[in-house]
């Protein structure tokens, strides 16, 4: 099956939906508020607040005193309306002390640490999930975050524990390292896609495979396996390549973050400033248009599937050389590689949108912890909400039917009606 025959994202699902189109004579203000209210900056807002209200609502419905008080509702209601808004409001509150700020902290250096939590989550996040929206935009689905991040993690903590070099070179090695290994994986289904045709979903998850078995049998050999250890696991990174903690050895955020804000800024830049973003924009809009117009097809599924395997192998070597630089094994990528994809669709697929996105899954990740412990909610319900957030998001006419917005540019049909009646 070639290319010509498979839709693609673009085509098939609601990836980037279009903004609505300015009006003539509309000023820029008006149309730019029109866009906030009407296209997909409302659509994600308004689906993590429904994603939210359920959660809130399955948080109710599990939990005991609800159902006790539920059992004698028709005496005294307002016990049942008391526990829900008490059950609710504790674990939500237990999420934000978790995530952002935890008020029953002594001094302001130890209430911000749950924030410092939420960013190291959120890097390696924000990583992935830019590497898959830079497929997204060239109409490519990178289902391959788990097999990038693991050849990343594994040629980076080589580099990491087996090599001595002087400090500030042996990170930078080590990081460039990481960065190529996951390219050149990623660039693997990128040469087959633009080559043979093959679908680029099922060699990134056929990569997943190989790419999961071979760092396990690397593990457990001298090439990653710790000396002396029985364990399938790699020696701890040396000190000289290591991500250096931000604010002391008291927080887990390391400089991996500031990489990611650069790795947000060039993408940025590349997708919307640069000549190459143009062509892989172009060819994600449209592909037989842009080859019509002289831009080389293949050459852009191929360098497209290498930087975004780049990326993602910037989360792998964030994983392997600061979260978790005291040794890894073949479970490093710890899901990330698919979070990644629910993270380029609420942020819809534009770097700061994808940024912002990582920051709030890595406050989910980082308060469904504390909100477990402190309330008893089970972690799973985290779970839910992120998924439910995906389902909203892939149906935009649902969250619109559900909260009476308006289709973007059906404000303008009548008007053009007329206006063709009158001529």
């Amino acid at each position: 099956m070639t290319d010509q025959q498979i839709p693609s994202p673009s085509q098939a699902a609601p990836i980037v939906p279009d903004a609505p189109e300015k009006e003539p004579g509309e000023s820029r203000w008006h149309a730019f508020v029109r866009e906030v209210t009407q296209g997909s900056v409302l659509i994600s807002v308004l689906a993590v607040l429904l994603s939210i209200i359920a959660g809130g609502i399955l948080i109710a419905a599990t939990d005991e005193d609800v159902q006790r008080a539920a059992g004698y509702f028709f005496a005294r209601p307002l016990d049942t309306f008391r526990a829900i808004w008490d059950s609710v409001a504790g674990a939500y509150s237990a999420l934000f002390q978790g995530a952002v700020y935890n008020f029953r902290r002594p001094g302001f250096a130890a209430g911000i640490r749950p924030l410092t939590e939420t960013l190291t989550f959120a890097t390696p996040l924000i990583a992935a999930g830019l590497g898959v929206a830079l497929a997204f935009r060239v109409g490519l689905f990178n289902i391959g975050g788990r097999g990038q991040m693991l050849i990343a993690a594994a040629a980076a903590g080589w580099v990491g524990f087996a090599l001595d070099l002087p400090f500030g070179i042996h990170l930078l090695a080590a990081v460039v390292a990481g960065i190529i290994a996951g390219g050149v994986w990623g660039g693997i289904a990128g040469l087959l896609k633009a080559r043979t045709g093959a679908h680029e979903v099922i060699t990134t998850i056929m990569l997943n495979f190989i790419a999961f078995y071979l760092v396990s049998f690397l593990l457990r050999t001298p090439v990653l396996q710790a000396p002396g250890s029985n364990n399938p696991k790699t020696p701890a990174m040396k000190e000289t390549a290591v991500f250096p903690d931000l604010f002391g050895p008291g927080y887990n955020l390391h400089a991996g973050f500031l990489f990611v804000i650069v790795a947000t800024v060039v993408v940025w830049y590349l997708l919307n400033r640069s000549n190459v973003g143009f062509q892989f924009r172009a060819v994600g809009e449209n592909p037989h248009a842009a080859r019509v117009a002289g831009i080389n097809v293949p050459s852009v599924y191929v360098w497209a599937m290498v930087i975004s395997g780049a990326l993602i192998g910037l989360a792998g070597t964030a994983q392997a050389l600061g979260t978790i630089k005291t040794g890894f094994g073949s479970g490093i990528d710890a899901g990330i590689g698919f979070d990644a994809i629910t993270v380029a669709l609420l942020g819809r697929s534009r770097p700061w949108g994808v940024f912002a996105a990582g920051i709030l899954f890595g406050a989910f990740k980082a308060g469904g912890f504390s909100m477990q412990a402190a309330e008893g909610v089970p972690v799973d319900i985290v779970l839910v909400v992120q998924s439910l957030i995906v389902l909203f998001i892939a149906a935009p006419p649902l969250v619109r039917t559900i909260f009476r917005l308006r289709t973007p540019g059906a404000s303008q049909r009548p008007s053009r009606r007329r206006k063709a009646v009158a001529r």
